[in-house]
């Protein structure tokens, strides 16, 4: 309905007796009250802001009422578990979960530590280097309870000769006897490693992978001796992982965890570090970036809600929204300005031990 056919509408029931309607209809745009009876004759009544009964953290921080950012991210209490420094607890995943590993340690926790002779457990509780993708780290489960074997196991480098291992991050060695041994004892620690651990910290980093055509195995990543000396990647195809097959390798693990070690708690985290280059020519690196974390997120909400001893910390919310929100970057300075800052890894861990740990932990922290 127009504003002319409102007002004629209108003039009979609330103009003065003595306007018609086309003088009502004039009269108004000088007349603030018969404005507002035309306009809202002509559009529907909105309840679009009912009042709820919200909790400070249903609400965006800072919006109309609720107060502002304090230093304290919004966040329910319930569905929180108590960790206390004597709790096991083991931890993979991409370059964040690095910054866990450390800051665990540096507070005392009982963080579990196998074969700490090898560089490759610098960033994870074994020998499991960084672990990229849904798709590798459901591998490192099967190979460590069940008989996993792809169709091309290693890699031997053209020129130097170098035995690299395809499905952890650039892992080298002289020989093929030294490298299955290594592996054979790396099995062995990543077992104790994830049937020792009370709770098991999984960071999620990116939905990029670089999958063997022939049996569906997924490398971490084409680099190393044997792709920079040329080595034959033709077996090897880029795509992007979609929603469902990130789930489905979750859902994977948990079925594996609850055979070998069902009283763990699992915790999930979406890594906040973006991806420093994309394989893929049809986006840029920025929405690659945010393509892999929103698939992430969304693989990590719905697997969080499906079993009740797996809960979600908000590590990725913390860095990229709530630190922007309070005026402060979360990015590193320099080259690596794609990784996350120490006051933004500072800031989420002194969430993650007041989420967390116990009265007593706490105490000694």
């Amino acid at each position: 309905m127009d504003v002319a056919r409102a007002a004629q509408a209108l003039a009979p029931h609330v103009a003065p007796p003595f306007l018609k309607w086309q003088e009502f209809l004039k009269y108004s745009i000088f007349n603030r009250k018969y404005t507002i009876v035309i306009k809202e004759h002509i559009m529907a009544r909105s309840n679009a802001h009912p009042k709820h009964q919200f909790q400070k953290w249903q609400v965006w921080p800072g919006s109309f009422e609720n107060p502002p950012l304090d230093g304290n991210f919004p966040a329910p209490e319930e569905g929180r578990f108590s960790i206390s420094q004597s709790t096991p607890i083991a931890s993979m995943g991409s370059c964040f979960a690095r910054e866990i590993k450390r800051r665990l340690i540096q507070h005392d926790y009982n963080y579990i530590t196998e074969e700490t002779y090898h560089p490759a457990s610098l960033h994870a509780s074994a020998a499991w280097e960084r672990v990229y993708s849904t798709h590798c780290m459901r591998q490192i489960f099967e190979y460590t309870f069940e008989s996993w074997k792809p169709d091309l196991r290693w890699w031997t480098a053209p020129q130097s000769n170098k035995v690299q291992d395809p499905y952890r991050r650039v892992i080298l060695y002289d020989n093929l006897k030294e490298a299955e041994a290594d592996f054979a004892q790396h099995r062995r620690h990543s077992r104790s490693a994830l049937q020792k651990a009370a709770v098991l910290i999984l960071t999620l980093g990116l939905t990029e992978i670089w999958q063997d055509t022939s049996d569906g195995s997924v490398i971490s990543l084409p680099a190393g001796p044997y792709v920079n000396e040329g080595g034959d990647m033709s077996r090897y195809r880029f795509r992007v992982s979609r929603y469902e097959e990130n789930l489905k390798n979750l859902e994977r693990i948990y079925e594996i965890m609850a055979a070998y070690n069902p009283d763990c708690n699992i915790l999930i985290t979406v890594s906040p570090v973006n991806l420093w280059a994309t394989f893929r020519r049809d986006i840029d690196v920025i929405s690659a970036s945010c393509n892999s974390k929103a698939t992430l997120r969304a693989v990590a909400d719905e697997f969080t809600v499906r079993h009740e001893n797996v809960y979600y910390f908000p590590a990725f919310e913390m860095a990229t929204i709530y630190q922007p929100l309070s005026g402060l970057t979360y990015f590193s300075e320099g080259r690596e300005n794609f990784h996350v800052n120490k006051p933004t890894v500072k800031f989420i861990m002194q969430h993650f031990f007041k989420y967390y740990a116990s009265r007593e932990s706490s105490a000694k922290s």
